[in-house]
């Protein structure tokens, strides 16, 4: 396995895969990598020859420095995961190669980014279409694959991807969850034995929103209220939002039908926990 932590190096890796005639997949990360990443990796196997995950914390899609500063940082760790699962490069750049002084180009990701995790977190998809153009660039991949649980992220990114013509193959990967159905998350590991307990409140919280739609209820209110229940119920959880919005513009229904995504965050003290869910999707009860 390779190791990167320059762009024009990656870059000249890239396009000698290229003119071996093989596909190059990327998957992107922010590090403490664990089975969904995993998951992720095996995904881009899939699709390509070579597999280069980068590895980046980016401090522009962070609007908390408290949270910037906690996010784990395990980089040996995550270089065995890498070598373990036949990843062939990992790109690893640092703060100062990815923004150097004077850097001031953004891209601007438009309506999409204007709502959801958008409004409670402002920039933030400002600093991922930023980072990600940037990824793209310098890996110049054929393929890259995202994991479902950053929905709009996923969403925004294939906006980005059509819209600046970068001809990127975009694949979006199930959320892969633990056995009582919490979403995999890097934030788990800084979870209390006690939260992570209470965590599962917020699959749940999605599971009653597909049930009640399963149920026949199609009002957005009472369908969001009794996924909220579920965590208000909860000690331990802060309840941020659950919103019923359409797929492809990311707004609020006005009726739910198959195919509309409930989507949701919650507190656990200072830890924000998201996850997602389409009621097109079979409705699976969640370990109680």
């Amino acid at each position: 396995m390779q190791q990167f932590d320059q762009p024009s190096v990656v870059a000249a890796w890239s396009d000698q895969q290229r003119v071996a005639g093989r596909r190059v997949a990327l998957v992107p990360t922010m590090g403490a990598l664990h089975e969904g990443h995993l998951a992720l990796i095996a995904c881009a196997r899939e699709h390509a020859d070579s597999v280069v995950v980068s590895i980046f914390v980016n401090p522009l899609q962070f609007n908390r420095a408290d949270d910037f500063d906690r996010y784990p940082r395990p980089i040996d760790d995550d270089l065995a995961l890498c070598a373990a699962h036949g990843v062939d490069a990992v790109y690893a750049p640092v703060a100062a190669t990815m923004y150097p002084p004077g850097f001031e180009t953004h891209i601007e990701p438009g309506p999409l980014a204007d709502v959801l995790e958008g409004a409670q977190r402002p920039g933030h998809f400002r600093g991922v279409t930023t980072v990600v153009a940037k990824l793209f660039l310098a890996t110049r991949p054929h393929v890259a694959v995202f994991g479902e649980k950053d929905f709009q992220q996923l969403t925004i990114i294939r906006r980005m991807n059509v819209d600046l013509d970068m001809g990127v193959h975009i694949v979006g990967m199930p959320t892969v969850r633990e056995p009582d159905g919490l979403a995999l998350s890097s934030r788990n590991r800084r979870l209390t034995p006690a939260q992570r307990a209470a965590a599962v409140c917020v699959p749940r919280s999605l599971q009653a929103v597909a049930d009640a739609f399963g149920a026949g209820v199609t009002d957005p209110a009472v369908v969001a209220a009794t996924g909220r229940a579920v965590v208000d119920a909860e000690p331990l959880a802060r309840f941020e939002h659950l919103e019923l919005v359409d797929p492809v513009s990311l707004q609020p229904v006005q009726r739910v039908v198959a195919g509309t995504v409930a989507v949701t965050a919650a507190w656990f003290d200072d830890i924000r926990l998201i996850d997602n869910r389409s009621l097109a999707s079979a409705v699976t009860s969640v370990a109680t």
